[in-house]
């Protein structure tokens, strides 16, 4: 017979069992963690995706990596103009990549659509863009007044304000030539002769002070093509670089004919060493302010420390730029016994020259003659 469980007390086996659904929900915890890890993953290729493919194609744009900025900011000034879709992942991207310190400095144009190592090379390679430009010529043998009136008139730089600069008493850079003006209140420009005679491109809107340190550069790098023992030549001749560049300019004002410029040098040397005064007509144009065809005897009394008919020795300074052929006749001038020349006004634009005053008296008179006779010889 059979016996009934007592009461109570199951029947079979009285063990709980775990059951398939407590493994189902750790399984669904997993899956759930996995799904959640496959998502964020998933989630941040696609933003590292997304931020770092090129941008929408556009127009391009004009995008400028300053001097001191760093590769970071210029990063964000891309994505500023829309070159780039994230500044934040091309920061780390550059970094990934090792690049940005060779970046150069400059404006650049870019276009959005451009792939990151695109951007990279061109900024790396330094391809900016080429600022608007003026080009304008100094004549040899121009004042400072001159070159100013001529910057004014091609609308390259205000005339008072280019003045003001190159009167003012200050460093201008790296240039060295410049170092050696004295300070003197006798000076009519400061740099009068030491802008360096030449043609020039220059950015457009340029400041005067930009156009003035541009030509004092040139000066300095006209003085290291001449020969290397100049210094040497300009100590023997027992003068200081301002006073060579003086001589100079009186060379670039008196002479035309580039086989006389170290003869008329000579000349110069020769009076200063006797103690004659130079009664060079160009200082006294100088003096005077304005160019005259003709200089009467009264205007070779005009009270100037310029005016070498009065004072003995050289002006206090330069009355012009001089050309570097100049430069070179006053650092080597020819030996000669010559004290006096005049021009020929046979339409040479040569000189006839002397070593004594009644020599010089003599060929006046020859020249005068040739005038009359129409300039033929």
């Amino acid at each position: 017979m059979e016996q009934q469980p007592a009461e109570g007390r199951p029947a079979g086996n009285h063990r709980k069992s775990a059951g398939p659904g407590r493994g189902r929900i750790t399984m669904w915890v997993v899956l759930t963690l996995l799904g959640l890890i496959a998502a964020v993953l998933g989630g941040t290729a696609l933003y590292v995706w997304n931020g770092l493919r090129p941008a929408s194609a556009g127009a391009p744009v004009k995008v400028e990596l300053k001097k001191g900025m760093s590769p970071f900011q210029f990063a964000e000034a891309l994505e500023n103009e829309g070159v780039i879709r994230n500044a934040f992942l091309f920061k780390y991207y550059l970094r990934y990549k090792h690049e940005g310190p060779h970046f150069q400095a400059g404006v650049y144009e870019l276009t959005p659509g451009m792939t990151r190592d695109a951007i990279i090379a061109k900024v790396n390679a330094g391809q900016i863009v080429k600022p608007e430009t003026v080009r304008f010529t100094i004549p040899e043998g121009y004042t400072v007044e001159q070159i100013a009136d001529l910057l004014s008139q091609k609308g390259i730089a205000d005339k008072a304000a280019f003045l003001k600069a190159a009167d003012a008493d200050r460093d201008w850079g790296e240039a060295a030539a410049v170092r050696n003006i004295p300070k003197s209140a006798k000076l009519e420009h400061r740099l009068e002769g030491y802008l360096f005679p030449e043609t020039y491109e220059m950015p457009k809107n340029s400041k005067p002070e930009d156009l003035i340190e541009r030509m004092l550069t040139e000066l300095d790098r006209k003085l290291d093509s001449l020969p290397d023992n100049w210094e040497t030549a300009l100590a023997n001749r027992k003068i200081d670089f301002h006073q060579m560049m003086t001589i100079a300019s009186l060379i670039e004002r008196e002479v035309v004919v580039d086989k006389e410029r170290p003869i008329v040098a000579g000349i110069i040397y020769n009076r200063l060493a006797k103690g004659m005064p130079l009664q060079i007509d160009a200082t006294v144009q100088y003096a005077l302010g304005k160019p005259k065809e003709r200089l009467f005897e009264k205007d070779l009394k005009v009270d100037s420390p310029y005016n070498t008919y009065l004072v003995k020795g050289l002006p206090p300074g330069p009355i012009a730029s001089p050309s570097l052929k100049s430069i070179e006749a006053a650092l080597y001038p020819a030996k000669t016994d010559y004290y006096y020349y005049v021009t020929k006004k046979d339409g040479s634009r040569e000189h006839l020259f002397a070593r004594t005053l009644a020599e010089h008296n003599h060929n006046i008179e020859k020249s005068n003659e040739i005038a009359k006779q129409g300039g033929a010889t």
